[in-house]
């Protein structure tokens, strides 16, 4: 192959772009599970939303 084939940058970007979209998914499901949002009470918050919600359309 010549010296100014362009192929061995583009992979290397794609393999580049790859690993660090795996990493951060890794990264955000690790740091979701550590704020609690895959125990008992993970559907804890969307009930106070919907609580707060309601409470606010019953004072005028």
């Amino acid at each position: 192959m010549p010296a100014t084939d362009y192929t061995y940058p583009s992979v290397y970007f794609a393999y580049l772009f790859f690993t660090l979209s795996f990493l951060l998914a890794i990264y955000f499901f690790i740091r979701s599970r550590k704020d609690g949002y895959w125990g008992d009470q993970a559907e804890d918050a969307k009930y106070q939303i919907f609580e707060e919600d309601e409470s606010h359309r019953r004072t005028p």
